[in-house]
């Protein structure tokens, strides 16, 4: 890869090196701590987190979704899984592949984690627009390369393809970190709705297409 471009879709043997990418860029994220706990500290919590990871990556390939990772030398720094709009169902084996892995991930993962993360993934769905939109799943970049640009260099990758799409309105995520707010705030983000999963504070914030606002 260039270094002239560093953003590069992930493919399967990108796997290791993303849920180890994810696990310590999301170690202090306020919802990891409620619901997996300390990862840094508890080895349950390390495996619990890793193993989620491991299901996010895996059912990308199954579902309308691409995962993109940023480069440098040879190692991976950032990532990020976009959900696409839907422009057709989803294959029949793909939908036998996904209940496969969910099942797997029940046999790995305690009922009550299971149950919270059904919460949430509720919780942040129901902030999303009806209208066909961009869903930003999870961003994370590694905690030695923060601060470098790195973040902004996958937002910025992220939303050109979602300004670029003739059918999606924008793009919508959540975070549960107050501060991002901000952050996001500078790309065009708006801050649409508040919930709570437990004590966690969910954020649920939209960024029109400014190709369809130009219109």
């Amino acid at each position: 890869m260039s270094s002239s471009n560093p953003i590069s879709k992930l493919n399967p043997s990108d796997k290791a090196s993303f849920i180890s990418l994810m696990s310590s860029a999301f170690a202090q994220d306020p919802i990891f701590l409620h619901i997996f706990g300390h990862s840094e500290f508890n080895e349950q919590a390390r495996r619990h987190t890793a193993h989620f990871f491991s299901f996010l990556f895996d059912k990308s390939e199954w579902l309308h979704e691409e995962i993109w990772g940023y480069y440098e030398n040879g190692k991976l720094l950032g990532a990020y899984i976009i959900e696409k709009p839907k422009t057709n169902k989803i294959r029949p084996m793909s939908i036998i592949r996904l209940v496969g892995r969910l099942i797997s991930l029940a046999y790995r993962l305690p009922i009550r984690k299971i149950r919270q993360l059904n919460d949430y993934m509720r919780i942040t769905r129901s902030m999303a627009p009806s209208t066909a939109h961009h869903y930003l799943i999870i961003i994370g970049v590694a905690p030695e390369a923060q601060g470098k640009g790195i973040g902004k260099a996958l937002l910025q990758h992220l939303l050109h393809d979602v300004d670029s799409s003739p059918i999606s309105h924008g793009v919508a995520l959540d975070t549960e970190n107050i501060h991002n707010i901000v952050l996001y705030e500078k790309f065009g983000f708006i801050l649409m709705h508040e919930a709570h999963l437990d004590h966690v504070p969910i954020y649920g914030m939209f960024r029109p297409n400014q190709q369809n606002l130009t219109l």
